[in-house]
């Protein structure tokens, strides 16, 4: 009798997809190419342009279009190869420019710059770019230096720098939007050339580049070592590592400075070189710059053949993420269940804080609401009007508690909620890195939102659906995100790393959708940008007391899966031999957290920082177990929300900041200054 199992039938090799999707990638890069040149001027004329351009075409070709490209071809490759030195010196599979702050910082000081002086932002903006990344980068680098640079404090500081960058550059778009309309382009990667000079520019940090990355191969190929062992070996690591960062930086700065912000290319290029076969350390520096080359090329030919003949209407960073997303999701599901990548598993931020008694606990809470009592309490009686700060009497409070309160209370739902969910999320999946706004939970919330605006009644604000239609449409992107994190990353049997790779992959994708709207100019960016950067304003009577019972009853749930949130972490094996129904406790708690950051979203937008910042204070304030955890949460997220919300309505009057933005400006600066303290 034949026992064997069937082979299943596969359409490809496994091992040959990423060879497969690599020769794709290079026929369709060459095929939109020669479509796009062929746009521009015909076939008989195209060494002529090459050679010496005669006519307005010619030129337009040989001074703009070929720049272009080659220019495309080299940022593809330095931030490929910065990706890699990144990755292998921290360890960490989502190291590179974007998530180390390095972007963020680049864009953040060219942005002040056009403010503050128009004319140096203009002949020197090459140099402020590149001030500002590798102020951005020492500023990561020490909030992590007592960690002895260790990847996940790494890891951690680039999120928050770029996090709180982005939210100054946001808060300065909104107030002088009409002056940094060409920010918006340049924001997105604009690779549009009129001269070679950007290509000779960025030849010659390749050059040096790749010379000074192989002086240090040595060390770096020992960075892949534990650091015991590293240290066994004579090498100091934090000289190497300072040394080898700092080539990275200057490398991505390089790039920033001559066309933008390019997203994704670094995260994704390392990953797709190690699938096709790059092994080795060597292999990789020279494969991953090949495939970051490639990624970019072909994103790059697609803008030009989809928006436009030259392809200035849409900047080409933008629109990396919508192609090389979806790719580094298909990889990343391919990998062996159990492959390292390199990270270390993280440790919770608050897992040196003192256990506590229950009745300490108690104590905290109680404190905790009625800090909350008295926020509510100064958001409805403190104002600032033209005659300075004043308290609003009985019979002013009685005419301005319609607008406030709606405010303070949908704040105050809001903050709970994703407290809750980034609870939830980090007791789920073992990673105290997990909330609603890393993960992109949060931003595929957003994501259903704006395609219901854009079926329903165009770009015009979130404004127009009902409260049932909104709140499916956000329910419905966020636990497509979720069960997408999640499905791409059950090979790996959830392990932390993956999880944060996938969810970073699927938040590219939302920062492609938004670059792209706000990119567009006009009205409609402006409404987005408001509404994504986390408004009330708009918020009535109605939508708050709707927020509020959302609260309610989804809070109200979460007794009933204190038991899942204790065992699930101990893995498959102990939960079902404790009778835990894995699959059916896992969608339960999916659901639980897609409809909580859903119902956030609608009112504070995706930019919060609730989610990640109110599970860690818990875990400070002594909580260890889940129902303690979601106890304490819940009103520190809901206590930051509500201050938010009254900050923003009253330093800046007559402007306003909206809350999530406020929200993301406090807690950045907690956050920081917690990693700086830690060792």
């Amino acid at each position: 009798m034949n026992t064997a199992r069937p082979v299943p039938l596969r359409l490809f090799p496994r091992g040959r997809l990423p060879t497969l999707l690599t020769v794709a990638l290079l026929a369709a890069a060459l095929a939109l190419s020669f479509s796009n040149l062929g746009a521009l001027l015909p076939a008989s004329q195209w060494e002529q342009a090459l050679r010496a351009p005669r006519d307005i075409q010619q030129i337009i070709v040989h001074d703009s279009w070929l720049p272009r490209l080659v220019v495309s071809w080299l940022c593809g490759a330095i931030l490929g190869l910065a990706g890699t030195i990144f990755q292998q010196v921290l360890r960490n599979p989502l190291a590179e420019p974007m998530t180390l702050g390095v972007s963020a910082g680049a864009q953040l000081a060219l942005t002040i710059a056009t403010l503050a002086a128009p004319a140096l932002a203009g002949a020197a903006g090459q140099w402020i770019a590149l001030g500002g990344a590798l102020a951005a980068a020492m500023l990561v680098f020490g909030l992590a230096w007592r960690s002895a640079l260790a990847p996940v404090p790494v890891a951690v500081a680039g999120m928050v720098v770029t996090l709180y960058c982005g939210s100054i550059g946001v808060a300065l778009q909104m107030f002088y939007a009409p002056y940094l309309r060409g920010l918006f382009i340049w924001g997105g990667g604009s690779l549009v050339q009129q001269d070679w000079s950007a290509a000779a520019m960025l030849a010659g940090r390749l050059a040096i580049g790749m010379a000074v990355t192989f002086l240090l191969l040595r060390p770096m190929i020992l960075f892949g070592l534990a650091d015991a062992n590293a240290h066994s070996l004579g090498l100091s690591l934090r000289r190497m590592r300072l040394l080898a960062l700092a080539l990275a930086v200057m490398l991505s700065a390089a790039v920033v400075s001559a066309v933008g912000v390019i997203g994704f290319i670094g995260l994704a290029a390392p990953p797709l070189a190690r699938m096709a076969g790059a092994r080795r350390l060597g292999q990789r520096l020279v494969a991953a710059p090949l495939c970051g080359a490639l990624i970019l090329w072909v994103a790059d030919q697609a803008v030009q053949r989809f928006s436009g003949v030259m392809g200035d209407l849409l900047p080409t960073g933008a629109a990396t993420a919508l192609y090389g997303a979806p790719v580094m999701l298909i990889l990343l599901a391919r990998m062996q269940r159990g492959a390292s990548l390199g990270a270390a598993s993280p440790e919770p931020l608050g897992a040196h804080s003192k256990r506590c008694t229950a009745a300490a606990l108690r104590w905290r809470f109680a404190a905790l609401t009625l800090a909350l009592l008295a926020a509510l309490a100064l958001s409805l009686l403190l104002a600032r009007g033209p005659q300075g700060w004043h308290v609003s009497g009985l019979v002013e409070l009685s005419h301005v508690t319609i607008w406030r309160a709606p405010r303070a209370f949908a704040a105050l739902a809001a903050g709970a909620m994703l407290a809750v969910a980034g609870t939830l999320m980090q007791r789920l999946t073992g990673n105290p890195l997990a909330s609603p706004e890393l993960l992109g939970v949060s931003a595929g919330a957003a994501l259903g939102l704006i395609a219901l605006v854009i079926g329903a009644a165009g770009m015009g604000g979130p404004g127009g659906a009902s409260h049932v239609a909104r709140l499916a449409a956000t329910s419905f992107g966020a636990l497509v995100a979720l069960l997408a994190i999640l499905a791409f990353s059950h090979r790996s049997r959830y392990a932390p790393e993956r999880v944060m790779l996938a969810g970073v992959a699927i938040g590219a994708l939302f920062q492609a959708v938004v670059a792209v709207a706000i990119a567009s100019g006009g009205e409609q960016a402006a409404m987005l940008l408001q509404w994504l950067s986390g408004s009330t304003y708009t918020i009535t009577p109605a939508d708050a007391g709707f927020a509020l019972a959302l609260c309610v009853v989804l809070c109200a749930l979460l007794p009933f899966t204190r038991r899942w949130l204790q065992i699930l972490p101990l893995g498959d094996a102990p939960a079902r031999a404790l009778g835990v129904p894995m699959r059916g406790a896992r969608l339960a708690l999916l659901g639980l957290i897609a409809l909580l950051t859903a119902a956030a979203t609608l009112i504070v937008g995706p930019l919060s920082f609730a989610g990640l910042v109110a599970p860690h204070v818990a875990r400070l304030f002594g909580a260890r177990r889940a129902s303690q955890q979601l106890a304490l949460a819940a009103p520190v997220g809901a206590l930051t929300m509500v201050l938010a919300d009254w900050l923003g309505r009253t330093l800046l009057m007559p402007r306003e900041l909206p809350a999530g933005l406020v929200a993301t400006l406090i807690g950045a600066p907690y956050l920081m200054w917690l990693l700086g303290r830690r060792r």
